[in-house]
This record gives C-alpha cells, sequence and structure tokens, in this order.
C-alpha cells in the first residue's frame, strides 16, 4: 500500500513548516490541504506558504484557480489522488499538510460523492425554505444527519434536503453504507497546543497579517465592487469579515476582532472533527522533538 505522510491540526499551529522540514529530509513533495490557498490572490489572509518556502521543496494545489472558479472536496480528491500517484511514480513522499478536515478524509479514504440528479423544480422550492424550516425537514426526515450539520451551514442543509428528496433516500444511511478503510498507509500526525496558549498565537498571527496588509489585500481584490464578496473564494475566514467594513458598517477594530474570534472558534471545530472522524496520534507543539518524530517516521518508511 502506498504511503503518505499527513500533518493536521487547528488554524495557526504550524503544520506548513513541519511539513517543509519533512519534505527536505524525506525527498517529499508537500500537497497543500487548504480550501483557500488554492486560489490566486488570497495570500495574507490565508496564510499562504512562501514563494521562498515554495521554491525549497515542490508544493502542490496552492495558486491553480482564480478567484472567480469553484472548488470543491470533489475536486480536492480527484486531483489529490492524481497528485499521490504521480509523486509516488517519480519515488517521492506525498505529504498532505492542512486543516480543512473533510478535503483530508476524502481524499485519504474510500470516500463516494454521491451524485445528485439534477432536478431544478426541487432546488428552487428547497432554495425558498430558512435555516429552521430545512433543519426542521431533516429532523423529520433524515435526523441521523444533523450530527454532522449545523443549522447555521445553510450550503450542507440544502445539499442534504435536496438529495433527500430527489433521491427517495436518507442521505445519512448512503454514506453509513461505506466502508470508510483508508486507501493508504498513513502516517498521521497532529499538532496541538494548550488551548489558551493556541488562541493566544492566532490573535497574534491575525495582527501580522493585518501589518502584513490584508486590508489592502482584501481592497484590491473588491475594487469598489462590494458584490465579488459574494464569490466562494472570499467566504474564508480572514475575508469574509471584511465586507460590513467596506460597506461603511464596521470599523477596523471590530473587522480584526471578528477575524480573531472566527479564527479561534474555527480552531475549537477543528479539534473536534478530528478526534471525531479521524485516528490522530497528538503531538504537543512545544514539545515536540522533531528529531525523534523524524526517526518514527523514518521507520515507518522502511
Amino acid at each position: 500500500m502506498n504511503q503518505v505522510l499527513v500533518i493536521v491540526g487547528p488554524t495557526g499551529i504550524g503544520k506548513s513548516e513541519l511539513a517543509l522540514n519533512f519534505a527536505q529530509k524525506l525527498n517529499g513533495e508537500i500537497i497543500s490541504g487548504d480550501s483557500i490557498q488554492v486560489y490566486r490572490d488570497l495570500n495574507i489572509g490565508s496564510a499562504k506558504v512562501s514563494l521562498k518556502q515554495q521554491s525549497l521543496v515542490k508544493h502542490h494545489l496552492i495558486d491553480i484557480y482564480d478567484l472567480e472558479d469553484s472548488y470543491s472536496v470533489a475536486l480536492f480528491q480527484e486531483m489529490g489522488r492524481k497528485l499521490i500517484s504521480d509523486i509516488i511514480a517519480r519515488g517521492k513522499l506525498p505529504i498532505i499538510a492542512g486543516g480543512t478536515g473533510l478535503y483530508i478524509k476524502a481524499l485519504l479514504y474510500d470516500y463516494i460523492f454521491l451524485k445528485e440528479e439534477p432536478n431544478p423544480e426541487v432546488v428552487k422550492q428547497v432554495n425558498q425554505l430558512s435555516n429552521s424550516e430545512l433543519y426542521q425537514e431533516l429532523l423529520e426526515s433524515d435526523p441521523e444527519s444533523l450530527k454532522e450539520i449545523h443549522i447555521n451551514n445553510r450550503q450542507r442543509l440544502l445539499r442534504a434536503v435536496i438529495f433527500n428528496r430527489i433521491q427517495k433516500e436518507k442521505k445519512s444511511e448512503v454514506i453509513a453504507s461505506q466502508k470508510k478503510e483508508l486507501l493508504y498507509d498513513v502516517f498521521l500526525i497532529g499538532l496541538t497546543l494548550p488551548r489558551a496558549e493556541l488562541y493566544k498565537n492566532i490573535n497574534l498571527r491575525v495582527d501580522e497579517m493585518i501589518q502584513a496588509g490584508l486590508e489592502n489585500e482584501v481592497r484590491k481584490i473588491i475594487a469598489d465592487d462590494l458584490q465579488r464578496f459574494n464569490l466562494q473564494a472570499l467566504k474564508g475566514i480572514g475575508y469574509k469579515e471584511w465586507q460590513p467594513y467596506f460597506e461603511n458598517k464596521a470599523s477596523l477594530d471590530e473587522v480584526i476582532m471578528k477575524i480573531k474570534q472566527n479564527s479561534r472558534n474555527l480552531a475549537k471545530r477543528q479539534y473536534t472533527w478530528f478526534n471525531n472522524q479521524m485516528d490522530i496520534k497528538w503531538y504537543d507543539k512545544n514539545s515536540l522533538k522533531q528529531d525523534e518524530l523524524f526517526q518514527e517516521v523514518a521507520k515507518w518508511l522502511k
């Protein structure tokens, strides 16, 4: 079974740096498991690895789409699996680094994406429902699905309701029928920190983004067209929070506070997701001895 090294963890914990170190030591190439870094021009707010870092080790799935393009977990799965095969064929080690859990799980496991038959009338009807109405419908027809979907996640609510109506079967049961087996021999590293310290680091990183010119990056992208905030690419944390600022409805301090808050909440959700969905061995970033971990990985590779 092909071997893949995977480094996951919450936002702002240093996954990219560790992946770079391992790639240099182990003749590896890095596949970004991030849903925002694929977009060109989203550099500061996505904490994209620098051009200097990219020159040291080959990075994949970074800067490959324009802001107007759509990106999905299914696309990531397709491209990621091709990249893994290609990297291995060239005698190198694939290293996945990122915090978008669903993307990484879909890549590594026999995760099958459900083909949803187009039905414009059903889509139109469902789109007219509020989040509460969508949630209530799933509560009655497919309550198991709500273990994975929050009431505020409108896109997932919509997809689940549309699937159930069109396919006449429960999406949760179709998903549960999958074997959930790994397709690769995976060495999975999870980076962690005490929660208070992680939150402090996240706050500092946001401050550094502001100092690096995040406001100007967003201003250049928007170019006085506030409709651009509707682009999927700008729904990520670090970008979506700027809309009320450019609408003169929020101050710069309020935007910064919101980015920090959303980033901390994301880190909390990432911990919960990874702990519930994947079998991870966690390494405390403070006490991590990279040389010892390297020896563990090297032994696994033999």
